[in-house]
């Protein structure tokens, strides 16, 4: 039945204002891309289901905004999440100096089992401030796995969202859990996960506004 999934996890995207975190959501839901946007102000949410392996899989991804007078609002929202997307844009070497204290509140705020990946956005730039190899290096040292996107072009966009649906489904299975619309739980058989593409579904809501 339409709404029915089999497992529902939270995504977070942080960082820097600017870095294109809305951009990677409006990508992703509606594989649209657009270069000036207005400002998220405090958060928005979309929604989109995947199947995983036939598993339905749907992925509340959350857009929060990167600017400081919007932060208190924004770190209520690491408590709950499954996986934090930490975004810098390779084109500006501020965002990237700034990781290490976004990467001090999700230590602070998120729960001791949130999966973090790395990503540096904006692959598409001619202007590169940052190399590949020092993304890599900074996700190796602080543990998160690392991808290079770029929503215009949409590279690395469905891959990043799969990774992390496979990941935390994957997770899911070990411990035995099932998550289901009907709020029971229930064992699961493991599995080789295979990802398919993803079927659109989309809602709005949060921070006052549609989808992302």
């Amino acid at each position: 039945m339409e709404g029915e999934y089999d497992f529902l996890f939270k995504i977070v995207l942080i960082g820097d204002a600017g870095v294109g975190k809305t951009s990677i959501v409006r990508r992703y839901t509606d594989g649209v891309f657009t270069s000036a946007g207005i400002p998220t102000i405090g958060v928005d949410f979309c929604i989109k289901t995947l199947s995983v392996n036939g598993s339905a899989i749907k992925l509340q991804i959350w857009d929060t905004a990167g600017q400081e007078r919007f932060r208190t609002i924004t770190q209520s929202y690491y408590r709950s999440a499954d996986a934090i997307v930490l975004v810098y844009d390779i084109g500006s070497a501020t965002t990237f100096r700034n990781l290490p204290e976004w990467l001090s509140e999700v230590d602070r705020y998120a729960g001791t089992t949130v999966h973090k990946i790395l990503i540096g956005n904006k692959s598409d730039r001619t202007d590169r401030e940052i190399q590949t190899h020092l993304g890599s290096q900074f996700a190796q040292e602080n543990d998160m796995p690392f991808l290079e996107t770029s929503a215009k072009s949409a590279d690395n966009i469905d891959n990043l969202f799969e990774q992390l649906a496979k990941t935390l489904r994957d997770t899911h299975m070990h411990k035995g859990i099932k998550q289901n619309t009907g709020g029971g739980a229930q064992s699961l058989k493991s599995s080789t996960v295979q990802v398919q593409r993803p079927s659109q579904e989309k809602s709005g809501g949060g921070g006052g506004g549609g989808c992302c």
